[in-house]
């Protein structure tokens, strides 16, 4: 009779260290997956790759970084730019957040592709004490009804990628695009003033983008 007890403590007890077992380990596979799903979200805020952009009325060269995402199909820059200094004033810094949309991409070869839109917006600001965000008190309410200091632009153009060998450079591909924009404060004169012609309105800017990931 003892020993039939003692078989079935011996028993109850496999069966708690058993249950304990598989607990802990459910626990355990439940915290590497948010360990995982944690460091995965830290790893969409890793910049996908670098730019440098010629004009654009952003500064006279901007550089930055970004994000693409969707297929590919939406990227979205954070650069900085520099506006030399001129007679009549001294250099400046600016800063823009722009907002990129290529719709298609078109195989040229195993290598090389075009994207045949590119279109967008982006917000330029200006890091400079001679310009203001909101008008200043020293002005009449009402005389100046927009900001000197931030632009709000639209813009279309093209690009071109060419893929490279990963296993000899740091970059998985280089791509090469020009856009046109325009800004709120120059599209509004050009509603106001039909005389204007396009080049009055109007920026041509250029570029280079280096995909890392």
């Amino acid at each position: 009779m003892k020993l039939s007890i003692f078989k079935w403590m011996t028993l109850f007890l496999l069966l708690i260290g058993t249950l304990q077992a598989q607990e802990s380990s459910e626990d355990e596979a439940r915290y590497t997956k948010r360990v995982e799903k944690y460091i995965s979200r830290w790893e969409k805020l890793i910049p996908r790759y670098s730019k440098i952009q010629y004009a654009g009325s952003m500064g006279l060269i901007s550089l930055g970084t970004g994000w693409n995402y969707y297929r590919n199909h939406w990227e979205t820059d954070v650069l900085l730019g520099l506006v030399p200094r001129y007679s009549d004033r001294h250099a400046m810094v600016t800063m823009t957040l722009k907002q990129n949309y290529y719709p298609w991409n078109i195989p040229l070869s195993d290598k090389l592709s075009f994207e045949p839109l590119a279109c967008g917006f982006y917000i330029n600001t200006l890091f400079d004490r001679d310009f203001w965000g909101r008008q200043p008190d020293k002005y009449p309410k009402g005389y100046y009804w927009f900001s000197t200091r931030i632009r709000t632009h639209i813009f279309a153009g093209e690009r071109f990628t060419l893929k490279l060998n990963e296993n000899k450079s740091w970059h998985k591909s280089i791509s090469f695009f020009y856009e046109l924009s325009t800004c709120d404060l120059y599209l509004i004169n050009k509603i106001g003033n039909k005389s204007l012609k396009p080049k009055d309105y109007m920026s041509l800017s250029f570029g280079l983008k280096l995909q890392i990931l």
